[in-house]
């Protein structure tokens, strides 16, 4: 099986290549399209600022090319991020897959820190990504922006409010937290997204 990693200006690449490697598994780190579309899965991970990311993805044709994957493809962080509408960093309008609005935290208790930076439980878990995974597992989180809740919800955190930590349309899935830190889950999810 072939999976490859996208390669753009974002990537959190090496802690995933290690995750894959923990489960026994290799992957491509590339931006070359052809690469890209016959990979069996596609890992779409990423970390930094969403409109420099998405405006790299434009000029490499790379937008494109991944609304368009019939594969399984799984956004990471800010991969998920971008996979969605729009994003309020830097009012950026991101790939569309997904239909949410990712917006900042803004916590009306000045003593909920923001970026939200460590461990939080998933709930409300309903897709094959999450098969083995036990409701209320805890995953690892760094973000200052949260996706909406709304009908691709498939996992919920509540850090300010609740909000999807998981997303999914047809071959599309993305998670807000970084399953490559999250320990056990983290390598079940992995698991379960090669496995689909």
């Amino acid at each position: 099986m072939e999976l490859a990693i996208v390669k753009y200006n974002a990537g959190n690449i090496q802690s995933v290549l290690y995750a894959l490697e923990r489960i026994g598994t290799t992957a491509t780190v590339t931006d070359d399209h052809a690469v890209l579309q016959r990979a069996d899965k596609v890992i779409f991970p990423g970390v930094g600022e969403a409109s420099s990311a998405m405006r790299y993805l434009r000029e490499k044709g790379l937008d494109a090319l991944l609304i368009n994957l019939e594969q399984p493809v799984l956004g990471i962080c800010l991969g998920m991020q971008l996979m969605c509408a729009w994003s309020e960093e830097n009012d950026t309008r991101c790939l569309g897959i997904f239909n949410e609005p990712v917006k900042l935290f803004r916590p009306a208790d000045r003593t909920i820190k923001v970026p939200q930076i460590g461990w939080n439980t998933i709930s409300s878990l309903r897709s094959p990504l999450f098969a083995n995974v036990p409701e209320n597992s805890y995953c690892y989180f760094v973000h200052s922006y949260y996706a909406a809740m709304g009908e691709q919800t498939i996992g919920i955190t509540d850090y300010v409010q609740p909000y999807s930590s998981a997303l999914q349309t047809k071959n599309f899935y993305g998670v807000q937290f970084h399953p490559e830190k999250s320990a056990k889950v983290g390598e079940q999810i992995l698991k379960n997204f090669i496995a689909l």
